[in-house]
């Protein structure tokens, strides 16, 4: 029976520890004060946007962290904690968490880890208010497209040019020519 326990045990940090390696984005959590309507509406959150949301035994996350190469990150194991794993988008599980901690001052945010780097609460609400990653494009795009549009006007005035050139010297041999 108590062979069962540490295996089942050990399955779940080896869950956690895949998790962790494999998101984008992390974000820690004290869930402490929120009612079940409150939990329920921010797991919805996360689930819509793709981001999971679990809670864990600390002792668990512990081993998890340490086998991943985070040890530090145990420093911010106390108490309750759940925790939100973006896999698709290192921003997403900031923003949800961070929108939802300005309605809900009960949760409070902890730390995360994005794209490998542990990171503390400023930095959290700090990621959570960049625009969204299709916006960014969208302005990056917006960016590269002035230039080309410009060069584009530049062409067509040469090639506008070059045919007012190009008509006069035909007209002027046309005109020498009668």
């Amino acid at each position: 029976m108590r062979e069962r326990a540490i295996e089942e045990k050990k399955q779940v940090v080896e869950e956690i520890t895949d998790k962790v390696k494999k998101a984008q984005g992390v974000v820690l959590v004290d869930y402490r004060g929120l009612n079940v309507e409150e939990v329920t509406q921010l797991r919805r959150k996360y689930k819509e946007a793709g981001v999971e949301y679990k809670v864990y035994k600390n002792t668990l996350m512990r081993f998890a962290f340490k086998n991943a190469g985070y040890e530090e990150f145990n420093q911010f194991l106390t108490g309750p904690n759940a925790i939100a794993f973006g896999f698709d988008d290192p921003v997403q599980a900031a923003k949800i968490t961070h929108e939802f901690a300005k309605q809900n001052d009960k949760l409070e945010i902890k730390a995360g880890i994005v794209d490998g780097k542990i990171i503390g609460v400023d930095e959290i609400k700090n990621l959570a208010n960049l625009p969204s990653k299709e916006v960014l494009i969208a302005q990056a795009l917006a960016g590269l497209n002035g230039p080309i549009a410009g060069f584009a006007n530049v062409l067509q005035g040469t090639i506008r040019s070059l045919v007012y050139v190009l008509n006069a010297v035909k007209e002027k041999q046309e005109g020498a020519e009668a």
